[in-house]
């Protein structure tokens, strides 16, 4: 039997779609790659207040006492799921407490990017419901973790540390932008807070310890 070369030229074609792989550059859903990319899971964001609990929300003490999560069990976990909105390049979660109308508790972040040796750049903000508004730059590192679920099963984390954490003050307004292996951050000028700010520039070396 003969077959035509239009035919063959059609199977073929057919063939490389069915069998073609990922495309290059895009990362699979659920992996490191997708975290360092978009810092999203499975296409949701990672919760603020995982922020809030890795040192944010803890005014009192001068360093984080948690200082990873597994952020593949946090995003759509029950701990964390208060609603979550965006707010231009802002990731914002509110928690409003039952009677209230505004938030009792805020916590929101912008993510920069990663830097050259791959450690993950973040501004947060932070209010406990009162007129402040803390702001802080994390320096963080992410990386798969194997473990096992509850029932045995093999588990890999997404493990999220922060290595540095700088505070940038009540009611700050600037830009950070990263620059190979280090991040500058921007201080604009101006009263936040009732404080006299002038405009000021600070680079951080972004090093694993």
């Amino acid at each position: 039997m003969k077959v035509s070369v239009r035919f063959q030229f059609t199977l073929l074609l057919l063939c490389c779609v069915t069998f073609a792989g990922p495309i290059a550059g895009a990362a699979s859903p659920g992996t490191i790659d997708e975290l360092r990319q978009s810092f999203t899971v499975d296409g949701e964001p990672v919760p603020p207040n995982v922020f809030r609990d890795m040192g944010d929300g803890n005014l009192a003490d001068s360093g984080s006492i948690i200082v990873t999560i597994d952020v593949k069990a946090a995003t759509g976990s029950n701990l964390y799921a208060d609603p979550i909105r965006r707010n231009g390049a802002w990731v914002v979660q509110s928690r409003i407490a039952p009677g209230d109308k505004s938030p009792s508790e805020e916590e929101a972040y912008r993510y920069i990017g990663m830097t050259a040796n791959k450690l993950l750049v973040v501004a947060t903000s932070y209010s406990g419901g009162g007129t402040g508004v803390f702001y802080s730059l994390h320096i963080l590192t992410a990386e798969p973790a194997p473990a096992f679920d509850s029932e045995g099963k093999r588990y890999e984390r997404l493990n999220l540390t922060t290595i540095r954490s700088v505070a940038l003050g009540d009611r700050w307004n600037g830009d950070v932008r990263i620059d190979g292996n280090k991040v500058v951050v921007t201080t604009t000028g101006g009263l936040p807070a009732g404080q006299l700010r002038e405009p000021s520039t600070m680079t951080i070396k972004a090093e694993r310890p």
